[in-house]
């Protein structure tokens, strides 16, 4: 229930960077671009929650304590409060103050809180998520694009194909993977798909280039995806269900290998 007394007795856990003032005013830290301050202290505070500084049901520091951790004024911390409610990652009431909502709640959904989430200490099960995410969605969705898409969605995701095969470093082939897929939920026709995949972006991105850090074979890849794209061209939906099919098999291979090989490093297979 929404309106149950979190554990008062819950104490924050220490920031890593609790020694130090931490957020929008270290000099190491870069400001957003044209962001306001209450917007860069929201997406500390929320970049903080998600990586589990602050636990669900803990009370977070008041506004004066804020205020005085960030060098910013009370109203900039209220205002970041709000924006961090509005994600579902808080709650908040009289005499009791800011409170950690349960995970189950926080709309991961939200671009930021999708951003924040992908760069916690447990990136590795987001990444799963969102790859059984494309399991459930993608192929179904390509199989769409290929009987309905239309001229120039096709050249989207034809340019899209392309200038992964032509990029000279890893963003710009994780931008053009990006737009690649994005490109196919567009054209699958479906209403619902188009929002949906735009707010996943940013998890696209993170687990694109967390997969091609890892492909030794950048030409094979670029195979699959090529066979994605011709299938669609030539509305072929059976044939362009099961070519994701096999790209999303490949990439389930590299996120084991990577896991397995980390799992080694650390002395725990």
């Amino acid at each position: 229930m929404r309106d149950a007394k979190p554990n008062n007795e819950k104490k924050p856990k220490k920031a890593a960077s609790a020694e130090r003032p931490a957020g929008i005013r270290r000099p190491n830290s870069p400001r957003i671009p044209g962001a306001s301050v209450h917007t860069s202290l929201a997406s500390e505070i929320g970049l903080r929650i998600v990586r589990g500084d602050y636990p669900p049901g803990t009370i977070l520091p008041n506004e004066a304590k804020w205020s005085e951790t960030f060098d910013v004024s009370r109203s900039a911390v209220r205002e970041a409060i709000k924006m961090l409610m509005a994600k579902s990652l808080l709650a908040s009431r009289p005499k009791i103050g800011s409170w950690v909502e349960p995970k189950e709640r926080w709309n991961l959904l939200d671009r930021d809180v999708l951003a924040w989430y992908a760069t916690s200490p447990d990136r590795d099960v987001f990444l799963r998520t969102v790859q059984e995410f494309r399991h459930i969605i993608e192929p179904e969705a390509t199989a769409f694009a290929a009987m309905r898409r239309t001229d120039e969605q096709m050249a989207e995701i034809s340019q899209a194909c392309r200038e992964m095969g032509e990029a000279t470093n890893l963003q710009e082939r994780t931008r053009a993977d990006t737009r690649f897929h994005l490109a196919i939920l567009r054209a699958s026709g479906n209403d619902l798909l188009v929002p949906l995949g735009v707010l996943i972006e940013s998890a696209f991105d993170h687990l694109f280039a967390y997969t091609t850090r890892e492909l030794d074979d950048l030409q094979y890849a670029q195979k699959l995806h090529e066979a994605i794209e011709r299938n669609i061209r030539l509305q072929r939906p059976d044939a362009a269900r099961n070519a994701v099919r096999k790209l999303l098999a490949n990439t389930d291979d590299v996120i084991r290998s990577r896991q397995g090989r980390y799992s080694g490093e650390a002395g725990l297979t």
